[in-house]
């Protein structure tokens, strides 16, 4: 095990329930779904169409609401692409719940601890739903929901099962493509909202460290 994945590991133990397992998971084979995700794992989200993961780090916008920007990125071990599933405030759903199709979710950036946001601000290249990053432990609003749908048969979220991310309160999915920033986040596309389904709105679990399952949840 590398020392950036203990050291994830090692977060998740000293944040959760000591007496929950956990397991660690890389990419499933191609055509292939793995564990089931659940609340409270720490995954990476794959665009399917281009491969990049989800990624966010402390660099504001410089344009749009200015808040911590959002971005696809090429890599696949940086940290700064680990998400922690939370479930929405004055929900029942606890550690460990499996994540049925249709449910409302939170993904809280592990590394600067804010939210997962959209709102009606443009975002920066192609003048779309801006995707920020914004709040804290503390401080979360309907900003940050985002209704789960998978793509197919599938009941559970489960790893690398094609899903779309759309955000309650604007109806955008979680969008990307191939349009790269220039300067700041050179290299990084640009994560946006899209209120059409299309291709560039699908996404994939892939990488990370997974809770087990209640099996009451299921």
């Amino acid at each position: 095990m590398s020392l950036g994945f203990f050291c994830l590991a090692l977060f998740l133990y000293l944040s959760i329930d000591p007496d929950s397992g956990y397991t660690s998971a890389s990419a499933a084979p191609s055509g292939k779904e793995g564990v089931e995700i659940t609340f409270g794992s720490a995954i990476k989200l794959m665009h399917e169409k281009t491969k990049f993961r989800l990624h966010s780090h402390d660099v504001p916008y410089g344009s749009g609401s200015g808040q911590q920007s959002v971005t696809g990125f090429p890599g696949v071990t940086d940290s700064n692409s680990y998400w922690i599933v939370k479930p929405v405030p004055g929900t029942t759903f606890k550690q460990g719940d499996a994540i049925k199709n249709g449910a409302t979710i939170r993904l809280q950036h592990m590394k600067t601890r804010k939210w997962l946001h959209s709102h009606l601000h443009a975002s920066p290249i192609s003048g779309n739903l801006e995707v920020s990053c914004f709040g804290d432990d503390s401080n979360s609003d309907t900003g940050d929901h985002w209704k789960l749908t998978i793509e197919g048969s599938g009941k559970t979220w489960k790893q690398d099962q094609r899903v779309r991310l759309q955000h309650i309160d604007t109806s955008g999915y979680l969008h990307s493509h191939d349009k790269k920033y220039q300067r700041i986040a050179g290299g990084q596309q640009e994560v946006c909202g899209i209120r059409e389904k299309r291709a560039d709105n699908v996404w994939l679990a892939a990488e990370g460290v997974y809770l087990p399952v209640n099996e009451s949840s299921k």
